[in-house]
């Protein structure tokens, strides 16, 4: 790897940014945090990462050579939410970068004999940690897209694409198909309830069922400390190890913890060995279904406004411009969690959604002239 030259400086560059973008956020999940202990934490992180853009400046104004001195559009955005709605919003998608970044310096010859790669898989460590440890909290807005491995940023903006999508392609169909105001408002505001009540029934489904299986979880783990306790705390001594504790101390605490109240017995091994938190239980299923409700309704609502002030023509041309923002702005969103690029993401989304209308569109014609 080369330790001069554009390219070293081009390496410098992209490192000086990506410490550019953690103090930003960092800073913001610091300032949203409304917790003095996870302020701290936040603020120790992004100290860290100031002193890690100090030494790639340092050597790129020795070369002389131009650097950044701004976070990106993106981390600004990710920094906007974390201030305006807290850090767990997110916090999952500072964990995924932080996993895929630390090992960045391992063989990066300026980094050797520094503190930079252990700090990396520090941060990584303690991001993989507090997302389990806030595992609750984000849960409740997941529900459905659960799968796709996101959080509290990611559902929702999946969610007003859903409605988007499928209420634009909804729209479109009715109006190829030659269906005045009337009925395309009467299918627009169908589409976006059937769709809308669906999502959050299905999100109060997966938010319940996780609860009581949790809850069902729970129940076994204390009828084991009851009926196993030399298991119980043989399995919390080999955890407390795993976490690097030392053997002896691991032990002890193991010992005190399965031998002392059994609700704290209950309460410590649901959250080391089963990784639920009992206070939560994956969060309120209510809360999910009136989340996967609104987020759909935003979405859905989008192609059919133009047409509760306009008509014919007028009113497909503007759905189809509003909608199509509206695509943009998600594929943008969406660049949030992917870090990909801000234009060709947006341009994606748009491309695959304005498709799914015109294929809509044209089989509502088909089917118009078809009937006539």
């Amino acid at each position: 790897m080369e330790t001069e030259g554009p390219a070293a400086e081009a390496r410098w560059r992209a490192n000086l940014q990506g410490e550019l973008d953690g103090v930003a956020v960092y800073r913001a999940m610091a300032a949203g945090a409304g917790d003095p202990k996870l302020t701290e934490l936040y603020g120790h992180l992004a100290d860290t990462e100031d002193r890690h853009a100090a030494l790639w400046r340092d050597r790129l104004i020795a070369a002389k050579a131009p650097f950044p001195k701004d976070p990106t559009v993106r981390a600004r955005m990710l920094a906007t939410i974390a201030r305006r709605l807290g850090p767990n919003w997110v916090a999952s998608t500072m964990a995924s970068a932080e996993a895929a970044a630390q090992g960045q310096y391992d063989d990066q010859p300026e980094a050797a004999g520094t503190s930079l790669p252990e700090d990396e898989r520090s941060h990584a460590a303690v991001l993989r940690q507090l997302t389990r440890v806030e595992g609750g909290v984000l849960a409740r807005f997941e529900g459905r897209h659960r799968a796709v491995g996101g959080n509290a940023l990611r559902a929702a903006v999946l969610g007003a694409n859903d409605g988007l999508v499928s209420n634009f392609s909804l729209v479109m169909g009715v109006a190829g198909a030659g269906g005045d105001r009337t009925a395309i408002l009467i299918a627009g505001f169908a589409g976006l309830l059937a769709g809308a009540l669906s999502m959050a029934l299905g999100e109060w489904l997966s938010v319940q069922s996780a609860r009581e299986l949790y809850a069902n979880q729970i129940a076994v783990e204390a009828r084991e400390i009851e009926d196993m306790p030399e298991e119980e705390e043989e399995e919390l001594r080999l955890i407390y190890e795993a976490k690097g504790v030392a053997p002896e101390a691991a032990r002890e605490v193991a010992h005190r913890i399965i031998s002392g109240p059994r609700a704290v017995a209950i309460d410590t091994m649901a959250r080391e060995e089963l990784g639920i938190n009992p206070d939560e239980l994956g969060g309120s299923a209510w809360v999910a279904a009136g989340t996967s409700f609104a987020l759909f309704a935003l979405g859905a609502i989008m192609p059919v406004l133009p047409f509760l002030f306009l008509t014919g023509t007028t009113a497909i041309i503007v759905s189809g411009v509003l909608a199509g923002l509206a695509l943009f702005v998600v594929g943008a969103a969406i660049t949030l969690v992917t870090g990909r690029g801000v234009l060709r993401s947006g341009l994606r989304q748009l491309a695959f959604g304005l498709t799914a209308a015109a294929i809509t569109f044209g089989i509502g014609t088909l089917f118009g002239a078809a009937i006539a």
